[in-house]
């Protein structure tokens, strides 16, 4: 119950931490170091980022060109992956509604309500965000375009980093240069997201990540996991309709009410005293069983079938030169939520929206070849859209389910 009480009220935490956040930088004079403070936001910037970058670039400048002109490709092919994603999920919701994926906005307090959700987001963020902006910073000094600010900002429960280009400079650049500056912060948290990724697919944990994506989940889960049969039954409950059906300890249940049984999480909702169908293999045969639903003896409209189940995560990594037994649950989560988040903000950053990466790509394109008053109307003509592509996702997210928080 009290812990109810915190997660539904996360919001009001959130914005008590954030009072003592500006009470303690106001206290301790904060401005003095770069800062700007307001009611809503805290903001840091740092004019000695190009000497910074300038330093890195001449120990790394082979392999920032290669990036460089990797990144102008892979802002085309990450920019086609979000229309695609966008367009086919909301095709989905008409034509195969159990294939659409929920899309929801993470912000601490409102969406993101769980303590272990909230600090598992806070800690990548600032990760993703350096990673971000640096690979902003660093190709623009390979393109010998002057940074002149760097830093990050928080909005209350929203974070941001940013690094300022000299804008003279940089509109005096080569086309080309200014693709690659734009490009190379989505570039790095994909590239990053793909090699954690490489690493992740050891965890077991992975696995049930990448079965909630089945754009690419399937394919990655079918090569590199190999899936359990079933939930195997540990023991029967007394007097259950599982003991009644006949059911017996060892036997594995496949399928549920014609619903496939994979792991623990498959398993349907049931309602008490409704009749279930049942199938289970037992010495290598299937046997097909029905039962009665008991109810729950810790909530009377929970239905069981009666059994003790096993629920080990039902995928064994084909490469398991990493034994993640031995490794604290939390740390799997962190690097879980920093993949996440890393991949989708590099994908959604190269969408076609005036704050985002994507539209200054875009821009960057069509500029000069029409008339001012052309690329603006046709940018918003994308910008709209986008806007709406993205708007349907999240509002058919709502009307599947109502809102939906982590």
């Amino acid at each position: 119950m009290e812990l109810d009480f915190i997660t539904q009220n996360a919001i009001i935490y959130v914005l008590m931490i954030w009072v003592v956040i500006i009470v303690i930088a106001k206290a301790l004079k904060f401005e003095k170091y770069g800062f700007e403070l307001k009611a809503y936001s805290l903001v840091y910037k740092n004019k000695s980022v190009n000497e910074i970058l300038i330093r890195i670039l001449g120990r790394t400048k082979r392999g920032i060109k290669v990036f460089a002109d990797v990144s102008v490709v892979a802002g085309f092919i990450m920019m086609g992956f979000a229309f695609y994603f966008l367009l086919n999920n909301v095709l989905n919701y008409f034509a195969a509604e159990n294939d659409f994926q929920q899309l929801t906005v993470l912000i601490p307090g409102i969406t993101l309500t769980s303590a272990p959700a909230i600090s598992f987001f806070l800690l990548s963020i600032p990760i993703v965000l350096v990673m971000h902006e640096g690979a902003h910073g660093i190709v623009a000094a390979l393109e010998k375009i002057k940074i002149k600010t760097g830093g990050f900002a928080v909005f209350i429960a929203l974070f941001a980093g940013f690094v300022e280009p000299d804008e003279e400079e940089f509109d005096k650049a080569k086309k080309i240069s200014k693709l690659r500056v734009i490009g190379a912060g989505a570039t790095s948290n994909v590239m990053f997201a793909i090699v954690l990724g490489a690493i992740l697919l050891t965890n077991p944990v992975f696995g049930m990540v990448l079965e909630s994506i089945p754009l690419f989940g399937e394919p990655i889960l079918n090569t590199f996991y190999e899936l359990s049969q079933g939930v195997l039954i540990l023991s029967i409950i007394e007097n259950s309709g599982a003991e009644q059906a006949g059911l017996l300890a060892n036997d594995v249940i496949t399928i549920i009410n014609d619903v496939p049984i994979r792991g623990p999480a498959d398993f349907p909702i049931l309602n008490p005293g409704e009749i279930a169908s049942v199938s289970v293999i037992r010495d290598g045969q299937t046997l097909e069983k029905t039962l009665e639903v008991i109810a729950s003896p810790d909530d009377p409209e929970r239905g069981l079938i009666g059994i003790m189940r096993d629920n080990s995560i039902p995928y064994k990594p084909v490469m398991d030169f990493i034994d993640w037994s031995n490794v604290d649950f939390n740390i799997s989560m962190f690097l879980l939520w920093l993949w996440m988040i890393s991949f989708f903000i590099g994908i959604i950053n190269m969408l076609p929206l005036p704050i985002l990466d994507g539209g200054k790509f875009i821009h960057t394109i069509i500029d000069k070849r029409f008339s001012d008053k052309s690329v603006n109307i046709v940018m918003w003509g994308i910008y709209a859209l986008t806007f709406v592509l993205f708007g349907l996702n999240i509002a058919l997210s709502y009307l599947k389910s109502g809102w939906f928080t982590i």
